[in-house]
Formats: C-alpha cells, sequence, structure tokens
C-alpha cells in the first residue's frame, strides 16, 4: 500500500475514498447489468463491464493526472473557461441529442462520445465562483463591483442548464448559495437571489401551462412532483421497486449475484444502484457503509480546506466537495424515497459515460489542494515585481 501512495500524492484518505467506491462500481453495476445485456447483446453482461471499467480506469487516470496539475491553474482556465462553458450550454439546448425532451448531450468529434455539457459547467462555475469570491473578498458588500460579476455567471450557468434538467440546476445553484455564504457574501443579497431565483421559476412554470412548447420538461417535473407526494404507486414505480429491493436485502449482506431486482428494478445500474447495492449488501454494509463512505469524503475535505493557507484552494475544495456530496445524497435520498426522482447519478459508482470522467476531474483537482496540505504551498513566481500566484 505505500509503494501505491508514493505515487499517489495529497490526502490519502480521499484516495481510498475513491478506490473504494470504484471497486464497488464494478461489482455492483456487473451484478446488476444483466437485463440491459440481455435487451442489447443478446446477454452479454461482459460487454457492459469491459465498457464500465474501461470509463472508470479512464477516470482514475484522469484523476491522477489533475491531482499532479498546480491547482493555481485550475483559476486561470475557469475564468477562460466560463463563456466558453455557456456557449457549449447554449449549443446543446439549441443542437444537443434530444432524449425525453431534454437536449443534455453534444458528440464529441474523432471518438463519437456523448457528454453532458452540464458536468463540465458544474465544475467550471464553481471553480469560477471559488476564484471570483477570492479576487473580491474586500467588495463582496459592493452590489455593482463585488456582488454582480459573481452573480451574474451563476445565473447565466443554471438558467442555460435548466430547460433540460432541473435538478442539476437546482442542485448547482444550491451549491454556489452556499458557497457564496461561505465565502463572506452578505446575507442579504443571497436572500435576495433565492427568492428571485424562486420567483422566477415559479413564473416560468406559470408561463410552460400558456405555451406548452416553452419549456418541454416542465409537465415532467410537475409530473414527478405531484406523484412523489401522492403516493400513486403505478407513477412511482421506480420508487417502490427500490423499496421493494431494500426490503429484501435485509441487515446483513447476501453477496454479490444475491439480488434479483435486477430483473424488474428500471435503471439498477445507474439511477438506483444505492437500492441494488443495498439488496445484496444488506442494510448496513451495503446502505450504511455507502453512506460513511461519502461521509468520510466530505469531512476529510473540510479538513483539507481549513487547513490550505489561501482562499482560492479552500473554496474550490468545499465547493466541489458539496456538489459531490449532495449528488450522493439526493441519489441515495430517491431510492430511499426522502426525494422525487431526479436522475442523478451515484457519483463514481453508477455505470455511465463521461459524467464517470468530469466526478474523476472533480476529485483530481481536490487532491491536487491536499497535496498543499501534506507537501506546503508552492512558492509564488514573480516576474519584473509581479507575483502570478492565486491569492
Amino acid at each position: 500500500m505505500n509503494g501505491l501512495f508514493k505515487y499517489l500524492k495529497g490526502d490519502r484518505t480521499i484516495w481510498m475514498v475513491c478506490l473504494i467506491l470504484g471497486l464497488t462500481s464494478i461489482l455492483a453495476v456487473y451484478s446488476s447489468i444483466s437485463s440491459l445485456a440481455y435487451k442489447y447483446t443478446g446477454g452479454n453482461t461482459l460487454y457492459y463491464l469491459f465498457k464500465h471499467a474501461l470509463m472508470l480506469g479512464t477516470g482514475f487516470l484522469i484523476m491522477y493526472f489533475v491531482h499532479k496539475v498546480p491547482y493555481k491553474y485550475f483559476a486561470r482556465i475557469a475564468q477562460m473557461g466560463i463563456w466558453l462553458t455557456a456557449g457549449l450550454l447554449l449549443l446543446t439546448l439549441l443542437m444537443g441529442e434530444n432524449i425525453n425532451d431534454a437536449s443534455r448531450w453534444i458528440k464529441i468529434p474523432i471518438i463519437n462520445q456523448n457528454f453532458q455539457t452540464s458536468d463540465l459547467a458544474k465544475i467550471v462555475l464553481i471553480t469560477y465562483v471559488a476564484r471570483m469570491l477570492t479576487v473580491k473578498k474586500d467588495i463582496l458588500g459592493d452590489l455593482k463591483e463585488g456582488f454582480l460579476p459573481i452573480i451574474g455567471p451563476i445565473l447565466l450557468i443554471c438558467g442555460l442548464i435548466l430547460p433540460a434538467n432541473f435538478s442539476t440546476a437546482a442542485m448547482l445553484f444550491m451549491v454556489c448559495m452556499l458557497l457564496l455564504f461561505i465565502g463572506g457574501m452578505p446575507f442579504k443579497y443571497l436572500i435576495g437571489t433565492v427568492g428571485t431565483g424562486v420567483a422566477a421559476f415559479v413564473f416560468l412554470i406559470v408561463l410552460s401551462s400558456s405555451f406548452p412548447g416553452l419549456l418541454p420538461r416542465a409537465e415532467t417535473w410537475k409530473a414527478r412532483i405531484v406523484n412523489f407526494e401522492s403516493g400513486d404507486s403505478d407513477a412511482n414505480y421506480q420508487k417502490e421497486h427500490a423499496m421493494m429491493a431494500i426490503q429484501s436485502g435485509g441487515l446483513l449482506p447476501g453477496g454479490p449475484g444475491s439480488g434479483d431486482s435486477r430483473n424488474y428494478l428500471p435503471h439498477p445500474y445507474s439511477d438506483m444502484i444505492y437500492a441494488f447495492i443495498i439488496e445484496e449488501y444488506g442494510t448496513i454494509l451495503g446502505g450504511a457503509g455507502i453512506l460513511l463512505l461519502y461521509i468520510i469524503f466530505i469531512y476529510r475535505c473540510v479538513k483539507v480546506a481549513r487547513h490550505t493557507q489561501k482562499d482560492f484552494p479552500a473554496l474550490l475544495v468545499v465547493g466541489l466537495s458539496f456538489l459531490i456530496g449532495i449528488q450522493a445524497l439526493i441519489n441515495m435520498g430517491v431510492a430511499v424515497s426522502i426525494f422525487p426522482v431526479t436522475g442523478q447519478p451515484l457519483p463514481l459508482v453508477s455505470m455511465g459515460g463521461t459524467s464517470m470522467w468530469f466526478t474523476c476531474i472533480a476529485m483530481g483537482m481536490i487532491i491536487s489542494v491536499s497535496r498543499t496540505v501534506t507537501e506546503g504551498e508552492p512558492k509564488p513566481v514573480t516576474k519584473k515585481g509581479k507575483n502570478y500566484a492565486v491569492a
């Protein structure tokens, strides 16, 4: 193990959490994939196992290379990338792959791989907000110079994500508000922003009732909320079958391959993988164990943030860790019927495409910051009296 950590710098606990989640993902996906395999490949489960292992393996390679990059470069990339990201989101809305009235994907040329531009937007926006809070920390109370330059890109990015993916837009907006609060933004501005955001969303919903083509996904959002509150078992097919899987799992693990919900649970390899893990590994090891891993991850990230010497890396770690942690809690909450169905994957566990890569990028950025805690801050690069280090 010491030989492995010779090459993996930074917080070892975060590395271990990532490796355990990755191993769990391989076992759970392979065990749950049979229904998908029979539907599309005549039962060739090895095809999906290899594909998932390839995405996970390349994701960990990405994580490794990103964790070697000094964190100061993340701020510079985000400064330029925020507007490029906005352009990609707009392009996705206009020309993206449309599935279930949602244009979320665009295709990467050459490799012909679809990816959700919102996954990129989440990382870029969090990094951008962390940088701006650092640069403008002394004038955050100034509406024109401090608040508007930060809140403008947040509203723009979340607004471009909203038409196709409400849950991601709402989650990202919430994380940004938490980051602004931690970064010292005046509370009156935050209250005003949240209130305005809620009022604007309600207005869009009302407007979509008069103009159905304006927000094609609006009816889906309303149906999920209404059906969740009503408890209609026909409308809550996923929720009911997830609870069946959890109940059959019991307290103690049955072991890999023991679950039957792969035959009836919708998306047991992605959206509902947490319920499937509980069925095979029990409530104690599977359910509480996975939850504990994410709690440990958030705890270690907060500890890293507290021990950094500068504002930007601390805010970056807090923002990215909250983003990953909240997404995990939402996924698990859906499986146990706390939240309506959202479609959010379980980070580093659910089978997915490029979303796995972007999660690994975020993890790599967090570990990059943790390297400064274990190895010390790099010396600032100066040229002609100017300091080029990130504050």
